[in-house]
């Protein structure tokens, strides 16, 4: 068979960026996932009490707006976080006829032992690098990051 460019279709879409960085995405994600598994949490749970934490209390309204996730789904991890003892509904003092959800004391603890193994899945996603070459994945990875966020 003469080799055409119809002959090298996959290998030229394995040679994309797009398809690389998705498939790099892809893979620290699973990982991510499996090492916060070990703390009971899935990826969306992980966001919910992380946003909490960072920026809390938050009323659910603004949950949905700072991560981006429907409504619907909102509520489901937030009660599925406050059954697991990590968040709490308590009423905004801003509005009364509104909850505000806060980390507790748990959540805290528990979203620091996250961290901790994100960082190690991160390790183990880029362990094939240098420590420099990290660097400079990290720095490129920001830019275009940033460059989609100006558009």
């Amino acid at each position: 068979m003469a080799d055409t460019p119809s002959t090298r279709a996959l290998q030229h879409i394995h040679s994309l960026p797009s398809w690389l960085t998705g498939r790099v995405a892809a893979r620290g994600r699973e990982l991510v996932a499996h090492a916060l598994a070990a703390e009971g949490l899935r990826l969306s749970q992980h966001a919910v009490l992380a946003a909490v934490a960072e920026h809390g209390p938050l009323a659910q309204a603004d949950l949905v707006r700072r991560l981006d996730i429907d409504a619907k789904d909102v509520v489901g991890l937030v009660n599925e976080l406050q059954d697991k003892g990590l968040l709490q509904r308590r009423p905004d003092p801003r509005d009364r006829r509104k909850n505000a959800v806060s980390a507790t004391p748990e959540g805290l603890a528990t979203l620091t032992r996250c961290a901790a193994l994100a960082d190690q899945a991160n390790q183990q996603l880029l362990a094939p690098l240098s420590t420099a070459e990290r660097e400079l994945l990290i720095t490129l990875l920001e830019r275009l990051h940033r460059a989609d966020q100006d558009q």
